[in-house]
């Protein structure tokens, strides 16, 4: 459960604009597919399904038989019986989690021993050419810098978080994509179509100032344009992980090798 006196962004928000995002937003659709080819390469199939989000996405809907639909409510709790899921699916509803192990902790209590979890939520280089225009431009018209753009999760820590929730065969892989646009108010669409528009507690409930706006298009087209365009960096990362169960693949036990490294290597052992 999330501390309301440190949580990052305003959970309460962030669920009312994800119920309003777009199903057919490119990001959306983007992480759609990373999910969907993640789960073909899965050898068995699933019977209930746990979908953490608003909707099913009809492409995803055949990798389990019966579904329950559920989200994180208030305190960031998940509505969900402990071991009644074969596979459990999050489609960006973990982006303004503030308790993100507690989270993770959960959906693997949710599932089955040998269920399977596959969850897609943006990575740490997503937006870095709009945080730094935001920095740029409020430093030259308001002298400072307020919070604008969220702070997106690192792949190096993903993999360790799903450990610490007690995920076996964790797997934590990213896939980057520059996209262009031919003006400012596309990108801002991206992302409020997305649901991934500001929703820090601290942002500032202010409308963005025209001189602002001027200042941080102007550093965005010189810093990060070209042929007229705005380059954006996206980075969407996928995590996987399985409840744990007696079959599964365990690591061998230290000093149980049977095989010296130097005679894989071919190559003369020195003790030291």
């Amino acid at each position: 459960m999330s501390d309301a006196r440190t949580a990052l962004f305003d959970f309460s928000t962030a669920r009312q604009r994800r119920h309003r995002a777009r199903a057919d937003a490119f990001l959306v659709q983007t992480a759609m597919e990373g999910l969907g080819d993640r789960l073909a390469c899965v050898t068995r199939s699933f019977t209930t399904g746990l979908w953490v989000g608003a909707a099913v996405p009809q492409p995803l809907a055949g990798f389990a038989s019966d579904w329950r639909v559920t989200e994180f409510g208030a305190g960031e709790i998940l509505d969900a019986p402990a071991e009644s899921f074969d596979l459990a699916v999050s489609l960006l509803s973990l982006q303004a989690i503030n308790d993100l192990p507690g989270a993770l902790i959960q959906i693997r209590r949710a599932l089955k021993p040998d269920g399977l979890f596959v969850g897609a939520l943006l990575g740490g280089a997503t937006l870095r050419e709009l945080r730094d225009s935001f920095a740029h431009a409020e430093i030259q018209t308001i002298g400072g810098i307020t919070p604008r753009v969220s702070p997106f999760s690192d792949v190096r820590d993903m993999g360790a978080l799903l450990q610490r929730a007690g995920f076996a065969l964790p797997v934590a892989d990213v896939e980057r994509m520059a996209v262009r646009y031919g003006e400012f108010s596309a990108l801002a669409r991206d992302l409020r179509d997305a649901a991934l528009s500001n929703v820090m507690r601290e942002r500032s409930r202010k409308f963005l100032r025209r001189d602002t706006l001027a200042a941080l298009i102007a550093h965005y087209a010189a810093q990060h344009g070209d042929d007229g365009k705005l380059n954006a960096t996206f980075e969407v990362i996928y995590l996987t992980g399985w409840a744990p169960h007696d079959s599964q693949q365990q690591p061998l036990k230290p000093g149980s090798a049977k095989t010296r490294l130097a005679d894989a290597l071919g190559v003369p052992e020195h003790k030291t």
